[in-house]
């Protein structure tokens, strides 16, 4: 097995192979050293340990982000910070891990998990070495990956990453495994019902208030897969397949919308044997004549479907929720439950639970969803100022007191909404053991929704590039993503209220491969086509 320091070093090698023209052109990466060295100093008074430089491998790999707002700004570079110390060499290449990298397991992959593998590949795609997502993205639909061992939407995963760089060989060449997998989910598939059966376990969301049932994440997941399929399907030509699973995503969306909307709470909730029960069946779905039910609570994951779909436009009314003070509001991010239900945060000695407490995990997939939704037709309940306010309270909630009364930068489980506790640490704490288990949780994202969502790039398989930034007007006097990669040219994002901060005109402009291609006076929706060919 390769040490640490041999897989840091093969991947600095392999990002400083990559062309020149992937080397920032307004910013200077020397400017940023300094939150890394902040970082690890962090690092050592909270944990004990002292890590590696991290420093050559960022440098090397990720874009550079400048903002006039600190905060976001220190962030961005902290979860690039935190999300490297996942990466491991294993046989199948560099994998992310969810937990930081134990000794090699006996399965000879670290133990990494697939619940949070759309994020790791969201935020992967942004990485000037490109291996790292793809190498991710091979192992979950290889022999020795195990995709559903938590409810994944894997295939739209992939085509993900390529809306990002570019190019289709990945789906391509993933597309009879991205097949294989989505009938292997039939196991769940109760015919009688038309949807798919989880346990919130297998959901990644233990102890929620709607129990196992007919859940939103999977169907969605589903729906999002058979999308993603019809789409890789059309690009090899096969119009029986994409046909196929075009048909299964239209019919399963369809019974999701008829069968797990409560238009009485005008949400997706739970369907399954008893309401708000927090039932536990163990089952992979009910007997036939069984009474099923919505739960009758919201729960955060009831966004999940503008994650990857789009609901019918009367169901925008959910977003109503979100900053309601007895729905989701929390100072510290959305709660998972609403405030409202009787069985909201239930007692449970379980640290993991997802009856009210806040999560990364869900901020993430909120996040997304939201800023999807935001993207498409106007409606009246939400607006980007709530997208930015949300986007602001996950970054503060990412913080950690240490015993000497500094404050530092942290990313961990689960967190009191209120409080800005992080809960599965204290409760761990108090029970003298794995205290060190949550420290930088890869569970979430972070600069995948900064990039497509706050900042705007829309990432599309056609030859456009698509910028729709949903920070509100007057909110940040500057901005800059310098060094993007993207269908293999190199993009940077400039925002300057005067003109003056970097020297390249007032508004917003986009440089692709340091040419100045589009430009407005102030916030709002860009375009620019990319040159054909690869940039020189």
């Amino acid at each position: 097995m390769k040490s640490p320091a041999n897989i840091v070093a093969a991947l600095i090698l392999t990002a400083a192979a990559l062309p020149l023209r992937l080397q920032a052109q307004t910013l200077h990466a020397e400017d940023y050293h300094h939150y890394i060295q902040q970082f690890a100093a962090d690092e050592h008074e909270a944990t004990g340990q002292t890590p590696p430089d991290e420093w050559p491998w960022l440098q090397a790999n990720i874009p550079l982000f400048d903002s006039s707002d600190k905060r976001f700004e220190e962030m961005y570079y902290f979860r690039w910070y935190a999300f490297q110390k996942h990466l491991v060499q294993t046989k199948r290449g560099t994998l992310i891990t969810e937990w930081l990298p134990k000794p090699e397991m006996p399965d000879g992959f670290f133990g990494v998990l697939p619940d949070a593998a759309p994020f790791h590949l969201n935020e992967a795609r942004w990485l000037r070495n490109p291996t790292i997502a793809s190498d991710d993205a091979r192992y979950w639909l290889s022999p020795d990956g195990d995709p559903r061992k938590y409810s994944t939407p894997i295939a739209a995963s992939v085509r993900d990453v390529t809306l990002a760089t570019g190019d289709p060989k990945l789906a391509t060449d993933l597309l009879p495994a991205m097949v294989a997998n989505f009938k292997a989910w039939d196991d769940h598939l109760d015919p009688a019902v038309g949807l798919y059966w989880q346990i919130d376990t297998r959901d990644a969301m233990e102890k929620s208030i709607g129990g196992d049932g007919y859940r939103t994440p999977l169907n969605t997941y589903q729906i999002a897969d058979a999308n993603a399929i019809a789409a890789t399907a059309a690009l090899t030509g096969d119009t029986a397949l994409q046909a196929e699973f075009a048909t299964k995503a239209a019919t399963l969306h369809k019974l999701m919308n008829e069968r797990l909307w409560n238009p009485k709470d005008q949400f997706y909730e739970d369907l399954s044997p008893a309401a708000d029960s927090g039932i536990r069946a163990q089952k992979k779905f009910m007997d036939p004549g069984t009474q099923l039910k919505l739960s009758g609570t919201r729960e955060l994951i009831g966004y999940i479907p503008w994650e990857y779909i789009t609901p019918p436009a009367d169901y925008d009314i959910a977003w109503k929720q979100l900053f309601d003070p007895k729905g989701f509001a929390g100072k510290y991010g959305p709660t998972t439950a609403e405030r409202r239900s009787p069985r909201f945060r239930f007692e449970s000695s379980d640290q993991c639970t997802w009856n009210g407490p806040s999560w990364p995990y869900a901020d993430t997939q909120t996040l997304t969803a939201l800023a999807n939704l935001l993207n498409g037709p106007l409606q009246p309940y939400i607006a980007p100022a709530d997208y930015y306010q949300l986007f602001s309270n996950y970054v503060l909630a990412q913080h950690l007191k240490l015993p000497s009364g500094r404050t530092i930068d942290w990313i961990d489980e689960d967190l009191d909404a209120d409080t800005d506790e992080w809960i599965a640490k204290d409760m761990l704490k108090a029970k003298n053991k794995q205290v060190g288990r949550g420290n930088y949780y890869n569970h979430s994202g972070f600069a995948d929704p900064l990039i497509t969502g706050l900042l705007g790039l829309r990432p599309s398989d056609d030859n456009t590039v698509h910028l729709h930034p949903l920070l509100p007007q007057g909110q940040w006097t500057y901005f800059a993503l310098d060094a993007l990669p993207y269908h293999g040219h190199t993009l940077t994002i400039l925002y300057d209220t005067t003109g003056k901060h970097y020297n390249q005109g007032r508004g917003l402009t986009l440089f692709i491969d340091g040419k100045k291609s589009a430009t407005r006076p102030d916030l709002g929706p860009l375009e620019a086509t990319l040159p054909t060919g690869p940039a020189k």
